[in-house]
């Protein structure tokens, strides 16, 4: 039998008694006045009543009740704390992926910048070895164009002696002194020839 069942039957014989009481009523004297006392009978059901819970242990299956739900909300604050827990490693784990991803971006960029500045360093010493390479070339051509230019105005310089020397000769060399140079060089050539 489950307990409201048997609640409900022991409230049934309390009323059936009450009635018999009320029923009764009729009888004289000093019962008459306690039997006529609604509190009386109120009490009366009320012994009743838990007499029948303490008969039936209600007090027990109650505590029984309560400790199993005292027990339920200990498991389920003991999951709360376990979830709990994990959340906390699992925010420990994100903030340390969070920190290791800081620190790997602050190297990607301190490698960045290491690498533009070795590539500005080579560039700029590609640039200047290609500066000095062209201004190498540039002063040799300048040289050339020198040594070019030299030897031109030596040409003309030696076409107008040679020029000048002509009419210099032909104006103050006659016949005879001609002959004369002629002949000595002709002597004078197989020396110079050993």
């Amino acid at each position: 039998m489950s307990t409201f069942r048997l609640a409900t039957s022991a409230l049934a014989v309390g009323l059936v008694v009450f009635l018999l009481v009320i029923h009764r009523a009729e009888v004289p004297g000093i019962t008459m006045t306690l039997f006529q006392n609604p509190e009386f009978w109120v009490a009366v059901g009320f012994a009743i009543v838990l007499a029948i819970f303490l008969r039936l242990r209600v007090p027990g299956m109650l505590a029984k009740m309560l400790d199993a739900r005292a027990a339920a909300i200990a498991d389920e604050l003991n999951e709360a704390k376990r979830l709990r827990e994990e959340a906390a490693a699992l925010l420990a784990g994100y903030v340390q992926k969070t920190a290791n991803a800081d620190n790997e971006a602050a190297a990607i960029v301190a490698e960045a910048r290491a690498e533009a500045e070795r590539f500005a360093k080579e560039t700029r010493t590609q640039l200047r070895a290609q500066i000095d390479r062209r201004a190498q070339m540039a002063k040799e051509k300048i040289e050339q164009a020198e040594t070019a230019a030299l030897n031109e105005i030596r040409a003309l310089a030696a076409d107008a002696a040679v020029a000048a020397a002509e009419k210099l000769i032909a104006a103050r060399l006659d016949e005879k002194r001609s002959a004369a140079l002629v002949e000595e060089s002709i002597k004078e050539l197989p020396d110079n020839l050993n």
